[in-house]
């Protein structure tokens, strides 16, 4: 079913008839106790809010989160953001969407960046190491939820192939940090910055709405991506011990600190670039989002980051 209007175009004034995901869904109450649905809309170009005012409790069992449905409505201004009134609203079945519509994909094409990364692996000199890279992505599954995974919920590359963009970006970061630090493991530097995330591709699911799925809640990627490391390494006879054990390491360390989520914190040179690497890519995609999605206000400084406590300033021009 072909989808028309999408949240990037949407201006006052504008009848809005057409398809959306819903990513939240809420009952509340106006001052006088009327009940009022307020939902929040998705699709590949942004969010908005929208509010049901009239019939809330007849629309409310009509669907929920994580449906597609067809929405009609009008769009106002409202405290300097755009939102929804809607008017009628109604369940599409997931056999007649183009899932692509609702899920905000990298700009960079996925199957080029895949090119890339591979060329890295080649470049590997350690025959072990590059045995083990090749084994990771010769796995088909793997290689498909690589090229698919987000990587993060919120925070970072929050898109399809957001994954395998930030590594691929890391991964690039450390080769300039190789030929910089004298004295660093090349081949482990660029091995743990490809698998360092790799247990995110289990952690979360995007089919539709990028969500932790079960076991990414309950054990996170951090232990998946080290259990995976260990049935690869497993599955190669001889695997050297000390490269094994370097690699575990620098996936169990990569998040830095404890209270980040990190079981251990980095205690070899690669551990600690790699950590450093990763933080600051995701960090520098966290700021540049958050200026692109208020680039068209007036003002010179975004909203308020919640996570970053901060204000941040966009350039001029």
């Amino acid at each position: 079913m072909a989808k028309n209007h999408f949240v990037n175009q949407i201006k006052p004034g504008d009848q809005i008839h057409d398809l959306f995901l819903v990513i939240d869904k809420n009952m509340s109450f106006s001052q006088k106790g009327s009940p009022y649905l307020s939902i929040r809309l998705r699709d590949r170009t942004g969010e908005i809010d929208g509010r049901i005012w009239d019939r809330a409790l007849e629309y409310d069992p009509l669907f929920r989160k994580g449906d597609v449905v067809r929405i009609r409505s009008r769009a106002a201004s409202f405290r300097n953001t755009i939102q929804l009134s809607i008017t009628d609203v109604c369940r599409i079945e997931d056999s007649e969407i183009d899932p692509g519509d609702y899920s905000p994909s990298s700009r960079r094409d996925i199957e080029s960046m895949f090119a890339d990364l591979k060329v890295f692996i080649s470049k590997i000199k350690d025959p072990a190491i590059g045995r083990l890279l090749a084994e990771f992505f010769a796995d088909e599954e793997v290689a498909r939820k690589f090229k698919l995974a987000p990587a993060a919920k919120g925070f970072h590359h929050v898109c399809i192939g957001g994954l395998l963009e930030h590594t691929l970006s890391v991964v690039r970061l450390l080769e300039s940090a190789a030929d910089h630090f004298q004295g660093v493991d090349a081949d482990l530097l660029i091995a743990g910055g490809i698998l360092h995330d790799i247990g995110k591709i289990n952690e979360m699911s995007s089919e539709k709405m990028i969500e932790y799925t079960d076991e990414g809640r309950l054990i996170g990627h951090v232990v998946m991506g080290l259990e995976m490391l260990d049935r690869k390494i497993a599955a190669i006879p001889g695997f050297p011990e000390q490269t094994a054990l370097m690699l575990r390491h620098i996936l169990l360390s990569h998040h830095g600190e404890l209270e980040f989520g990190s079981p251990k914190r980095p205690k070899t040179v690669e551990a600690l670039i790699i950590h450093f690497m990763d933080d600051l890519d995701a960090k520098v995609n966290a700021f540049q989002n958050h200026i692109e999605l208020s680039r068209e206000a007036d003002s010179d400084w975004t909203p308020f980051h919640r996570l970053f406590e901060r204000f941040i300033y966009k350039k001029r021009g």
